[in-house]
């Protein structure tokens, strides 16, 4: 019962994780888009001379106009909306997700014999001190001198994603590491709401309510931490489905590789920006494109290599499966930190393993992802000795 409590638990954190996700997601698209879409009023309409941009849209068999102010209005109106439970409870569901799998689930989310021995509790460690340092050290950046100096502040943002990227990858299982520069990134964005955005706009609000005139640095500072959190949000959604391709993480160059999609998904942000602003920068693309085409040359699985003439099911395979996988991949787990079998694969039967088969060869073969952390100790040849036995049929004899 606690394991399936356990599991219920897990999966209901990562459904409302992917639910306040998508509607902050959604929130932050759109009101970049609107920013980028703001075009000046005609002056024969005779708006106020406060309005700074407007801009009329069809949706849902209803038109809208909507008119930004280069500050604040004359007054404010009875009902004010604000965007910020999105952001809060996106962080909070990640959070809580990262303790249940990464910090509380089996040793293996987090170590890899392979690296420096810093235990559970070390990794832990480093993991959060990820999340906190990572956002001390974005803060101040951005309130240092560098605010005035957008292209170098940006620049030696990217600079520390990829010192991160690699340091993380050389302590911590890859999947590890992927998923705390993720949740570095994330807790950026929402302190940024939290501790810049959001304060600068109750000030402000507060300041017409005393009848003064809002400080505009505020909102400046306040745009400038949207504008990063603009570029953050595809890399970030990169990483939150890169756990399905071990391809990836798993890779030699994996923190490279991380790198990679980043610089993609930034240049896809920035066409977008680009393109609502009324530049066509057709390169942008293209640019994307080539590098995503260079990724999946440089993750091209190796040349099968024949370790044996003939690889016999019972003699070779059936006892690397069972002293190798069985002791997750079972209906009662024998390995600490499972109560069921991962993913629920059972690997106990010859009809069960061959029926996997194509898994078998694309994680544990293809990318080295399982055994997970290599806890287990498959060997290359091993691993080589399944590949063989897959591509030559998955025969049970």
């Amino acid at each position: 019962m606690i394991a399936h409590a356990q599991e219920w638990f897990e999966l209901l954190a990562r459904w409302f994780h992917v639910i306040v996700g998508a509607a902050w997601i959604g929130t932050s698209f759109y009101f970049n888009w609107l920013n980028n879409n703001l075009r000046p009023p005609d002056p024969d309409e005779g708006l106020d001379g406060g309005i700074g941009g407007q801009l009329w849209a069809v949706h849902g068999g209803g038109f809208y106009r909507v008119l930004k102010y280069r500050e604040a209005p004359g007054e404010l109106p009875e009902t004010l909306h604000w965007f910020k439970w999105e952001a809060y409870l996106t962080w909070v569901s990640g959070v809580t997700l990262l303790c249940l799998v990464y910090y509380l689930g089996s040793d293996g989310m987090m170590m890899d014999p392979a690296k420096p021995a810093l235990g559970k509790a070390g990794l832990v460690g480093v993991g959060v001190g990820t999340l906190v340092g990572g956002w001390i050290g974005y803060d101040q950046l951005c309130k240092s001198p560098l605010k005035e100096r957008p292209l170098l502040l940006q620049a030696l943002g990217f600079l520390a994603i990829v010192g991160m990227a690699y340091g993380l990858c050389q302590v911590m299982s890859s999947r590890a590491a992927y998923i705390h520069v993720g949740a570095m990134l994330g807790t950026c964005m929402a302190a940024n709401v939290f501790f810049v955005i959001i304060p600068g706009q109750r000030d402000m609000v507060d300041a017409m309510t005393r009848g003064e005139q809002p400080d505009a640095s505020r909102g400046k500072a306040g745009a400038l931490r949207s504008l990063h959190n603009n570029y953050f949000t595809l890399p970030v959604l990169f990483i939150m489905v890169s756990s399905h391709y071990p391809m990836t993480y798993t890779h030699e160059w994996n923190w490279a590789l991380l790198v990679g999609f980043t610089v993609a998904g930034a240049a896809v942000r920035h066409w977008f920006n680009l393109r609502g602003q009324g530049h066509r920068n057709a390169w942008l693309l293209p640019i994307a494109a080539l590098v995503m085409v260079a990724l999946a040359f440089v993750t091209r699985p190796p040349a099968a290599v024949d370790v044996k003439e003939t690889v016999s099911f019972v003699e070779d395979i059936k006892p690397i499966i069972e002293s190798r996988c069985v002791t997750c991949h079972a209906d009662k787990p024998s390995f600490a930190g499972y109560f069921v079998p991962p993913g629920g694969v059972v690997l106990e039967t010859p009809a069960q393993i061959k029926g996997l088969s194509d898994k078998i060869l694309k994680h544990v073969v293809l990318s080295d992802y399982m055994p997970l952390g290599n806890l287990t100790k498959m060997t290359p040849e091993e691993r080589a000795l399944v590949g063989q036995w897959v591509r030559d049929g998955a025969s049970l004899k």
